[in-house]
């Protein structure tokens, strides 16, 4: 699976990490997606907001079915996120860098989710694509 293979603007996306810091990578890749059209989803159990968009506070109190998750955490936080995600039928789980482990990436193609890690769209450059 590539990466313009996550960046399909008919998924519903989950970005676990936000923050309402400007210069976190959370807050950048929630925003890219955002302004780019996609529908896209802020996770962070300590903000209610990010900016005027509602933030939940985990994947299960998404209203939605969600196709993908992004994570931008930790991650030992990463690997319980990829066994919610089989739980929820969540298919593609793109791990920004920093957040992967080789544990998580495992659990992932053990259980038939799409697994994408070391890449980051926003610094490789990657929303021109969008």
């Amino acid at each position: 699976m590539c990466m313009e293979d996550f960046l399909n603007k008919k998924n519903k996306i989950a970005v676990i990490g936000v923050s309402n810091n400007h210069e976190k990578w959370g807050y950048k890749v929630y925003k890219t997606l955002k302004s780019s059209g996609f529908d896209v989803y802020a996770v962070n159990p300590k903000y209610t907001k990010i900016d005027s968009d509602r933030c939940f506070p985990d994947l299960r109190s998404i209203p939605e079915k969600l196709d993908e998750v992004i994570t931008i955490v930790p991650p030992k936080v990463t690997e319980n996120i990829v066994r919610l995600c089989k739980e929820l039928g969540i298919k593609k789980v793109w791990m920004q860098p920093g957040s992967e482990s080789e544990d998580a990436v495992r659990y992932c193609k053990e259980n038939g989710i799409d697994v994408m890690y070391n890449a980051c769209f926003v610094v490789d450059g990657l929303e021109e694509t969008i």
